[in-house]
Parts: structure tokens; C-alpha cells; sequence
């Protein structure tokens, strides 16, 4: 193969890699996108040119849209003078099916088409997702080597994901890219709505307020409007990080650590554990990250949590039989990972000696949500895997993956008396 040749196609791919491909200009939810019945979603249509109202023709499957929705409209005559815009928010569809949405104004013709999907009935009282963030076979391999030997040739023994009934390959590309990142991701899990790189819990728009973009529900929302099931949200990274976040966040930028810091107290999750606590304190406290004097420490005591900073008052307030909320934050930034706390006492270990592992965090979780007998979902983000992956850490990410291991091991144990239970990883 020729130079020239070679340098087109690295060209090309670099291209592909960057790519943003066109979806259905100006409709959000987008082309294809697939839609829980009875789950809230705002509906946006944005112009290129400037309209009245009355100049608009929207309907939904043939018959206008305001006939099919009670929620009141927003119209926007020109939105960051770019064109029309107009918004329903919290819009529902409960009956499953094809639905396609036809927009038209002057020479302007937009249009999408969606699937709404239903359920079965409900099987798992208790779930339990464990993110292994930045993941890879290579990872798993290191971890596996390192905790249980090989020999001749043959592993000496598994982790604990290695014998899941199932395993499956999952597409992790945005709506913008073929590149993901932890916010849109993570988002595509907790809402079923494929959005762009950053963004969480929202569909990428031309609004420019972070916050104002057309929003999707959370899993978090909606089993708290429609259940009696409890949440854990933990995490060894920050808990305004994208993952955490992603599972009640709606924001444009993930980097909003104050908002989501708010929004993990305005979710109503019985227990969130993980680092971050900068952002829980107000900006008067040293080592705050706030810009304002927000002190949702003390929220959550207001709210019922029993607070937790260190691992012996975790795991004190974990095995309480009184414990039903559980607020707890053993770190300002990301924790540190299992190699330095346990054997290195590298990074911050000395300043931060009384910190958790992901399986102590997992633990006290499930003692605390599973006194609910309507059932928990509980998330675990591993993300340290992905912190030491990033600068090629390879020890590191390899140790925090054998954690992984340990902590869906607990979720194993817990499962196997009570079987009603399902473990994703």
C-alpha cells in the first residue's frame, strides 16, 4: 500500500472518529430514538428561520400534537438567533408503538421517528449494576493473573464476572460521536436515549444555558415515581463525576459538580457513598469547590441521613439496624485506589489513612437498602479502573479491577439468599 494511500485512509478514519452524523435537523428526541412508555420526555423542534406561532405545523402520527399533549407549550420566536424553537416538557407516550413527528413552517420540513417500547411484567425485586468504568479484556486479564495465578498456561481461577450466565457486547457511541465518554454513556444506560459527548440526561440542543436543553428521565426518577423501591448510588470517584451523575443529572456539561452535588440531594437515593465532598460544602468551608454558601451536609442530616466520613463510621452506620438513609463522603476528590490504601500508602493515603474500599461501600449499601421489602436498585461505579487507565497506570487499574471483582462478589453472596436478585456488571 502507497503512502499517499495510507495517509487518506488515516485521514478518513480520523474523520469517522470525529464525525457528527446527521440526524433529523432540529428534532429532539432524535431519529430512531427509542422511548419507555409512560417515561417523561421533553419534546424540542428548532428552526433554522425565524416564525409565529401560528405559522407551525406539528403533528405526531398524522394528527397535531397539541391535541395529544396536555403540557403547556414554550414557544421561543428566535432561540440564540438561530431560528424558532418550541418545547413541551414532561411530555408522556404510554401507548408503545411507531410514532413519527412531522414539523413544518414556511419551506421547512422536519421529521423524526421513534419507538415506544414496553415492558413485561417486573421479575427482579432487587437489582444491582456494577459499572467497571474504562474496563477492558486487558484489565480483566491483569486482574486475573494478579489474584488468582496462572500456571502452564491455564488461570489458576476467576474473578467473580468471569462466569456470568450471560454475557453480551454493548454499542457505547454518542449521537455526535463514535468516541464516548463516561457522562453520555452512562447516560444511554440510565435513560435509554443516546445523546452527545459531555451531556447527561439531556438531549443536545441550541439552548445555551446548560441546564435548559430537552430533557430525558433518569431510572432514578422514574422508580421513585413509580415505585416503592429504594436507590444506592456509590462510587470510588467522585459522586458529581459522570457516572454517579448520570444517574440524576440533566445538564449539557458534566462538569457541573455543583449542580449535580445538588441533584444527588433533590433525588431522594437512601444511600450515596463515594468521594467528592468538595462539592457538598459550602465555599466558606476550607477545600470547598462551591461558589456559594450551599451546605448540603447539612441537607442531608436534615434529611434523615446518618453521615458517614471515614470507614468506621461507615461501617458502624451500615450494620445500625436504625440506618435507613446513608449519606456518606471519605474523600474531597476521588478516593484512592486499592494498591496505594492497602500496600503502597502512595497519593493521599496518609492525609485520607480511614477510607473504604468499593466492597465495604457495597456492603453497607445492601444492608441498608435491602431493609425495603418493595426492593432496591443499587449502582456501583469501579471507576478508578478508569482514572489509572488514562495515564496507562496498568498496576494500578489492575488492583481496582480485582476490587471490582471483590465488591460484585458481595453482591454474589448477597444474592444467593435471596435469589430474587439481578447482578449486572
Amino acid at each position: 500500500m502507497t503512502i499517499p494511500r495510507i495517509s487518506f485512509l488515516i485521514a478518513l478514519l480520523i474523520l469517522l472518529l470525529q464525525s457528527i452524523w446527521v440526524e433529523a435537523a432540529g428534532i429532539y428526541p432524535i431519529q430512531n430514538a427509542t422511548i419507555l412508555s409512560g417515561s417523561y420526555f421533553d419534546i424540542k423542534i428548532e428552526f433554522d428561520n425565524e416564525y409565529k406561532l401560528d405559522d407551525l405545523d406539528i403533528r405526531l402520527n398524522g394528527n397535531p400534537l397539541k391535541n395529544q399533549v396536555q403540557q403547556r407549550l414554550t414557544f421561543i420566536a428566535n432561540e440564540s438567533s438561530q431560528g424558532s424553537s418550541l418545547i413541551y416538557r414532561d411530555v408522556q407516550i404510554s401507548k408503545p408503538g411507531k410514532y413519527t413527528l412531522v414539523a413544518k413552517a414556511g419551506k421547512e420540513i422536519l421529521q423524526v421517528s421513534w419507538d415506544v417500547y414496553d415492558t413485561g411484567p417486573r421479575k427482579a425485586k432487587n437489582i444491582i449494576l456494577f459499572i467497571g468504568d474504562g474496563i477492558t479484556i486487558a484489565n480483566r486479564t491483569a486482574a486475573r493473573v494478579l489474584s488468582k495465578g496462572i500456571s502452564e498456561g491455564r488461570y489458576q481461577g476467576k474473578l467473580s464476572f468471569d462466569d456470568m450466565p450471560h454475557m453480551a457486547l454493548v454499542g457505547t457511541s454518542g449521537s455526535d460521536s463514535l468516541i464516548t465518554d463516561s457522562a453520555n454513556s452512562m447516560s444511554a444506560y440510565t435513560t435509554g436515549h443516546k445523546t452527545a459527548v459531555n451531556a447527561m440526561g439531556v438531549y443536545v440542543s441550541r439552548a445555551s444555558n446548560n441546564l435548559e436543553h430537552p430533557k430525558v428521565e433518569t431510572i432514578t426518577e422514574l422508580i421513585k415515581r413509580k415505585t416503592s423501591m429504594s436507590i444506592g448510588i456509590v462510587s470510588d470517584a467522585e459522586l458529581q463525576d459522570a457516572t454517579p451523575g448520570a444517574m440524576v443529572a440533566h445538564t449539557r456539561r458534566r462538569a457541573d459538580k455543583p449542580y449535580i452535588a445538588e441533584q444527588l440531594l433533590a433525588s431522594g437515593a437512601e444511600v450515596i457513598l463515594g468521594g467528592g465532598s468538595a462539592y457538598f460544602y459550602p465555599q466558606s468551608t476550607k477545600g470547598s469547590k462551591r461558589k456559594d454558601e450551599n451546605n448540603l451536609i447539612d441537607q442531608f442530616k436534615q434529611g434523615g441521613y446518618k453521615i458517614a466520613f471515614t470507614k468506621d463510621e461507615l461501617l458502624k452506620a451500615g450494620n445500625a439496624s436504625s440506618t435507613k438513609k446513608l449519606f456518606g463522603v471519605f474523600h474531597p476528590d476521588n478516593m484512592d485506589g486499592s494498591l496505594d490504601r492497602f500496600f503502597l500508602k502512595k497519593n493521599t493515603v496518609e492525609q485520607y489513612p480511614n477510607q473504604p474500599d468499593l466492597t465495604e461501600m457495597t456492603q453497607s449499601a445492601i444492608n441498608v437498602l435491602s431493609k425495603n421489602p418493595n426492593g432496591f436498585f443499587l449502582m456501583v461505579e469501579a471507576a478508578l479502573i478508569d482514572k489509572f487507565n488514562h495515564p496507562l497506570d496498568w498496576e494500578r487499574a489492575a488492583f481496582d479491577t480485582i476490587m471490582l471483582s471483590n465488591a460484585v462478589q458481595v453482591a454474589k453472596d448477597f444474592a444467593k439468599n435471596n435469589p430474587d436478585t439481578l447482578i449486572i456488571v
